[in-house]
């Protein structure tokens, strides 16, 4: 089985393209989702314990979290320390599903995918892009984002130029949703997925 790594910088169309990769029958593992997940069940009880407060009825609040984490890196390393290992368990495990139901490729939908080392993970990497203009323009229409958060959100992932130069594949999304499927259907086709 062909393990295969999507990524992307912020307003790419990372998450339009993961859908699209489920559509062609690809096994789709979503990192978001799964800490979303682990912060509503086993995440919680431990985030609590490291950060006191941060636990509202059994699940995290993200923004008391986020206000005793962010600009303090020691904290955000213990944050780290306590979720990584939790959400590396459950993508093992969707592989390992996904090799048992004879899957001849599996996706891993990875935001942080080169900052994070997790390349080393996958057989074949996905970039999705867009220019510069776009990108901007597509993050600036999503709620509560201004030009500061989309500068410090961008600061902290690797710049889309390398991620392009180090994929396997790139994904065009600015010509629409037909051209992304089309993109899409090639690469699957390619490995052998379809």
């Amino acid at each position: 089985m062909i393990v295969l790594g999507l990524t992307g910088s912020i307003g790419m169309g990372k998450s339009t393209a993961a859908a699209m990769f489920a559509d062609e029958g690809v096994p789709v593992h979503d990192a978001d989702a799964a800490v979303h997940l682990l912060y509503a069940g086993r995440a919680a009880p431990l985030i609590e314990s490291a950060f006191p407060g941060t636990v509202i009825d059994g699940t995290v609040d993200r923004a008391a979290l986020g206000a005793k984490v962010l600009n303090d890196p020691a904290a955000m390393n213990r944050l780290e320390a306590i979720v990584h290992p939790l959400v590396r368990a459950e993508e093992e495990a969707f592989l390992e599903a996904a090799r048992q139901s004879g899957a001849p490729l599996a996706l891993l939908d990875i935001p942080l995918l080169y900052e994070t080392g997790a390349e080393t993970r996958c057989d074949k990497i996905v970039v999705v892009s867009a220019p510069a203009e776009i990108q901007r323009e597509r993050v600036l229409r999503r709620p509560g984002m201004s030009e500061e958060k989309f500068a410090a959100i961008l600061a902290k992932q690797v710049q889309d130029a390398e991620k392009r130069a180090r994929a396997d594949f790139v994904i065009d999304t600015s010509d629409g949703f037909d051209a992304t499927r089309t993109a899409v259907k090639a690469v699957v086709a390619e490995l052998g997925g379809a």
